[in-house]
This record gives structure tokens, sequence and C-alpha cells, in this order.
């Protein structure tokens, strides 16, 4: 008599853990966010102020006059902010590849972008234009092809794209004299750009949230 083995039960994808991850992320977004609202008082401030008699920081032909404390002080808040922000970009990039990870053990499909541009995505032009943009939406639907994307994801580009554009971007900024320059001149843009990227702050931590759970409760479900 001939002994029939049972089928083995398929082994589980190798899962890299993300609940922490995502709670970083958030934290950072949040903090970020925080430090462009300070930017943006900042900005209030200056533009309440006037500019000096003495004129703009830079003065040209490479003439810098002396910074007054107002101005002293807001180069040391973008300095602040630009090392928060530098620190959540770092968070949120190894999020984001704990999360490609995950759904390519759970789909068993390559991602259509290799690992490389999920850290140059962002810094190459022309291509930086959808690239990260892809890299998200991708990991959603390799694992819930059957699901539109989440809209949070849409707003979250939109409102980068919009914050590159506004020239205090965390990529593409300005010199800090230039914004001082800036808000003395007319602080309504400005401050429309501050108000973007904390929106895109704000919209990629609910993002964070939002693809967390469902990866989550997917492997949950799975038993894994």
């Amino acid at each position: 008599m001939i002994e029939q083995k049972s089928p083995q039960p398929d082994p589980s994808p190798a899962l890299r853990p993300v609940r922490g991850a995502a709670r970083c992320a958030v934290a950072a977004l949040a903090l970020a966010g925080a430090a462009w609202v300070a930017r943006a008082v900042w900005h209030i401030r200056l533009a309440t102020a006037g500019q000096p008699a003495s004129g703009l920081p830079d003065q040209g032909d490479g003439v810098h006059r002396p910074l007054n404390p107002l101005e002293d002080s807001y180069h040391l808040v973008a300095s602040v902010g630009s090392a928060v922000t530098a620190v959540c970009v770092i968070v949120f990039l190894l999020w984001l590849d704990r999360m490609r990870d995950n759904a390519k053990a759970l789909s068993g499909a390559d991602p259509r972008y290799g690992y490389p541009w999920i850290w140059v995505g962002w810094i190459v032009p022309v291509v930086n234009l959808w690239i990260p943009r892809g890299i998200v939406a991708d990991i959603h639907r390799s694992v819930f092809p059957e699901r539109r994307l989440p809209a949070v994801v849409n707003w979250w580009w939109g409102l980068w794209l919009a914050g590159l554009a506004g020239g205090v971007g965390i990529i593409y900024s300005d010199d800090t004299d230039e914004v001082i320059a800036r808000a003395y001149d007319g602080v309504l843009p400005l401050l429309t750009a501050d108000l973007v990227i904390v929106a895109a702050a704000g919209a990629a931590a609910l993002m964070v949230h939002t693809l967390t759970t469902a990866q989550q409760e997917h492997i949950a479900g799975r038993g894994y």
C-alpha cells in the first residue's frame, strides 16, 4: 500500500514589520508639519516688521549686510526646520522600503521600479514628477488589484507637487536670504506655499496610516 502524502501548505512569505516604521513616519511628518508652521509664523513676523532701511540682507555683487535679530532668528528656524524635514524624509523612505518589500512578498510580483528609485526617484528631474507616486501606488495595487487607489494618495501627491513649485519646498528651495526678501516684498505667496507643505505632510501621515492598515489587515486575514 502506497502512503499518500498530504499537500504541504504554502510557506509564509518573508514579511518585514511595518507598524513601528509607520508610527515613526507619522510622528516625523507631524514634526515636519510643525516646523513649517513655525516658518510661516516667522514669514508673518518678517512681513509685519517690514524691510529695514538698510535694505535686503543680500545687497548684490556679493555684498551682505549684517542680519538684524529677527532675520537671524529666521535663519535658525529655517535651519532647524530643514534638519527636521531631512530626518522626516529618511524615516518616510524607510517605511516605504518596508511596505514595498512586503507588497512584493505578498503578491509575488516584482515592482515596476527598482530599489534605487525609492531613494533617487525624488531628486532626478522630470521623472520625479511621477515615479514616487508610482512606487506608492504599486505597493497598494500589487496586493489589492481589485481595489481603487485610496484618494489620499492623489491628494498627497498633488500637494507635494504644488509644494515643489512654491520655491520653499523640501527639494528645490530658494536661499534663506532670498526667502527673507520674498517675505518683505509680498508674504502671501510664501504663506500659501507654507500651507501647501503643511497640508502635504498631513496628507502623507494619513496615507501612511491608510496603506499600512490595509496591508496589515490583509496579512492578518491570510494568517501570516
